[in-house]
């Protein structure tokens, strides 16, 4: 399968409600269990966006089939048509070039997909696990160029978050819902202030 490239000029309408849940509906839909859902998908595309290897470089094949588990024999499974591939890659593209029109153009409008608890009594809490999971999927994909972020300055304090929240071993795996929720609310203001870092180059 010949994968597209990230092309930044490219289609970058926001997916609308319907469309996110189509996607959600779409992936979760496959076989594989490492398919990633929605929550963790915006997680990946933001990574990427932030990778030190500048995406519009990174083949689509290496990078895209990750979402879904991989490709399987025959194609075009794990998709039951290849339609229904093309439509994937069509919404995962339109949503990653609406993450970086969102970052450019309107930082303050922009609102990361996290999932929501609820505890015992009713309150509502914010919880980046999944989204997390899928920031360090793409972190994955280029260890050792990512490594020296992590390892000091403010680069690893923005990533503390994500490390903490979406790692097996992360600080906060078995932490209370308050303290899950505290730690997702740095997300956010982490990501625009190290996408402005990195337009700086």
């Amino acid at each position: 399968m010949n994968y597209p490239h990230y092309n930044p000029a490219s289609d970058n309408r926001p997916l609308s409600d319907d469309e996110l849940n189509e996607l959600d509906d779409l992936l979760a839909e496959l076989p594989a269990d490492e398919t990633m859902n929605i929550e963790a998908l915006d997680g990946y595309l933001a990574a990427l966006l932030l990778a030190p290897k500048p995406l519009p470089s990174l083949p689509g094949a290496d990078w895209l089939p990750a979402i879904w588990g991989g490709d399987r024999e025959p194609e075009p499974a794990p998709f039951a048509s290849g339609k229904q591939r093309k439509k994937a890659v069509m919404l995962v593209l339109r949503h990653l070039h609406s993450i970086a029109t969102a970052w450019t153009q309107h930082p303050d409008g922009w609102e990361p997909i996290f999932s929501q608890a609820t505890d015992e009594e009713g309150q509502d809490y914010t919880d980046a696990e999944d989204w997390s999971a899928g920031f360090l999927a793409a972190v994955e994909l280029a260890p050792d160029d990512w490594a020296p972020w992590f390892e000091g300055g403010e680069t690893e304090e923005w990533l503390a978050p994500i490390v903490a929240l979406g790692s097996v071993e992360g600080l906060l795996t078995n932490a209370s819902l308050a303290e899950r929720d505290a730690a997702s609310r740095l997300i956010p203001d982490a990501m625009l202030a190290m996408w402005a870092w990195r337009q700086r180059g």
